[in-house]
C-alpha cells in the first residue's frame, strides 16, 4: 500500500466527497432508473450531477480512485457503476494508524 499515492488521491475535496457520498448511496443519490438497487454502486452520471462537474473530470477522478483501489467499477449494460472498496479503505486507515 502506497500511503503517499493514496493521500494524493484524497487531497481533492471532490474525490473525498465522492467517497463520502458512496458510503451511503441511498441517502445521497436518487434511485436508479435502470436497476432498482445500489448493489453495483452509483452510476457515473449521478455522481457527475451531484458534484456539478463535467463528465470528463468525474471520470478522471474516479479513475484515480480506482487506481488506488478505493472504488470498484461494475459495468452494467452501457453504464458503469462505482462503489467503495471498504476493505482497501480500512487497510489504508489501519496503515496510517500503525505507521504515523
Amino acid at each position: 500500500m502506497n500511503i503517499v499515492e493514496i493521500s494524493k488521491v484524497l487531497s481533492n475535496t471532490t474525490r473525498v466527497n465522492i467517497l463520502q457520498w458512496l458510503k451511503d448511496p441511498e441517502a445521497n443519490f436518487p434511485p436508479h432508473q435502470e436497476i432498482d438497487h445500489f448493489d453495483y454502486g452509483v452510476c457515473v452520471g449521478y455522481i457527475q450531477d451531484k458534484a456539478g462537474l463535467s463528465q470528463s473530470t468525474i471520470s478522471t477522478y474516479l479513475s484515480s480512485m480506482q487506481h488506488v483501489n478505493f472504488v470498484i467499477p461494475t459495468r452494467h449494460g452501457k453504464w458503469t457503476y462505482y462503489r467503495r472498496n471498504e476493505e482497501v479503505i480500512q487497510n489504508y486507515l489501519n496503515t496510517l494508524r500503525k505507521e504515523l
